[in-house]
């Protein structure tokens, strides 16, 4: 029989719920979540609440300033890092040095700085942080792995990797915490890190070398008022028949865990894209030199009419193109507002539809016909990966050597390391090499 694991939480918004229900339900059998906190205690009553709906005994709340003593006292064997961004760094560094593995959700940290505290914690402790990257485990991500890594297309020579935001969830960046770059350390690094993670594990190389562009071209006030928007509310909750007005009454989940609880810490959740002072950029681009050789060419774009990607993989043998639509449209129903189920819509068909939600690997060789590659069925959110994630978390699987899809501190460092250094470069015009960041060298040293 396995061994029950003891964990602890800290950050208990929407991405939570991921790990919580987790360890409730298919995984109580190797893991038991003892604790957990979180800065807004109405939060934490919206968890309690639903495990004794679920018919769990609520874990122990404990003030963040109280993680040391929790770890200690209670015999925690791992901490679920959920919080945000820029509270990343403090909270597992404290984790590590009480003696305690690390579970953090992506992005490892921000900036510089932190990422060198987290390495010289670990370099003290000798405990292990775990960095969950889930679009590795979407069968899709794994499928493209594999044509690369069987060498169906040879040796792999560029990437370009193009990633689109709707105006759902893209404009939701520009709504939230991650909207100010100290937060949250731009698109670049908290959403690319996803994307560069895929990339650096579709080809097992290392970026090196970054330059970047980019800029807040959509959203923010001074877009607005040139594309002569108007005034504009402050806030999306009441407002009816803008599109980009997010109204968290309407949301159950929204309204419980953030509208209803907004009066402890003054965090609103549902904030104008269109206001002035946001400081992260909506489009962005990359070129990333590999230390195989490897160039990629990366663009972002936060307002896009679609939300997927497209990857394409050239190799010395032929190419592998990935497409994924996760979302074909953002539509308007008859009152102004965002349908954010299309079929949910009486006047909408499918097959009416020229970009419905899809997926399609094709593999073309030199010299022979294109093919398509079957994808398999996927189990669970972000493209059928979330399940399999899980699923090596809990179990602590350490080695998935056909895949490769656990994700250790080096993974999470070489992720957040292209968006760090894109964001360097934005700041100076200039390419920036990596290792001149010294990011794997414990700070103070």
């Amino acid at each position: 029989m396995a061994q029950i694991e003891r964990y602890a939480l800290i950050g208990t918004g929407g991405r939570a719920d991921l790990y919580v229900r987790g360890i409730f339900g298919p995984h109580s059998d190797v893991a038991e979540l003892v604790a957990w906190s979180d800065v807004n205690p109405g939060r934490l009553d919206v968890y309690e609440r639903h495990a004794v709906e679920a018919g769990v005994t609520p874990p122990e709340r404990f003030d963040p300033a109280d993680l040391e003593r929790v770890i200690r006292d209670r015999h925690i064997d791992r901490v679920v890092v959920t919080s945000p961004d820029y509270t990343h760094a403090d909270y597992v560094v404290r984790t590590l040095r009480a003696g305690a593995d690390v579970v953090v959700e992506k992005p490892l940290t921000i900036d510089v700085e932190s990422v060198r505290r987290i390495a010289a914690a670990i370099d003290e402790t000798g405990k292990q942080v775990i960095t969950t990257f889930n679009y590795r485990y979407s069968p899709r991500n794994s499928t493209l792995r594999r044509v690369i890594a069987e060498g169906q297309i040879g040796e792999v020579t560029a990437v370009h990797f193009e990633w689109a935001l709707d105006t759902v969830h893209g404009a939701d960046y520009f709504r939230r915490w991650h909207r100010d770059k100290k937060n949250s350390g731009g698109l670049f690094v908290h959403k690319a890190s996803h994307h560069f993670d895929l990339v650096n594990w579709w080809i097992a190389a290392t970026p090196v070398r970054v330059f970047a562009s980019g800029g807040l071209r959509f959203y923010g006030a001074e877009n607005a008022a040139k594309r002569g928007l108007g005034e504009r509310p402050s806030r999306g909750t009441g407002v009816e028949g803008d599109p980009f007005a997010l109204d968290l009454t309407t949301n159950a989940r929204m309204k419980e865990l953030y509208y209803d609880n907004e009066h402890h810490d003054g965090y609103l959740r549902d904030r104008d894209v269109f206001d002035p002072g946001i400081t992260i950029e909506d489009n962005l681009a990359a070129l990333v030199d590999y230390d195989s050789g490897v160039t990629l060419s990366y663009s972002l774009n936060a307002h896009s009419p679609w939300e997927g990607y497209r990857v394409t993989v050239s190799g010395t043998e032929g190419r592998a193109e990935l497409e994924v639509v996760e979302r074909g449209a953002v539509l308007i129903g008859d009152d102004g507002s965002v349908i954010v189920d299309p079929s949910a819509n009486p006047g909408y068909s499918p097959e009416d539809d020229v970009r419905p939600d899809s997926e399609r690997l094709v593999v073309q060789r030199h010299w022979e016909g294109a093919r398509e590659v079957e994808i398999p069925a996927g189990i669970g959110g972000h493209g059928g990966g979330d399940a399999y994630l899980l699923e090596h978390l809990f179990h602590r699987v350490e080695v998935d050597e056909r895949l490769g899809r656990v994700a250790g501190f080096a993974d999470g460092v070489k992720a957040v390391s292209v968006g760090i250094a894109g964001n360097i470069s934005l700041e100076t015009g200039e390419p920036v090499r990596i290792p001149d960041l010294r990011l794997f060298e414990p700070f103070g040293r």
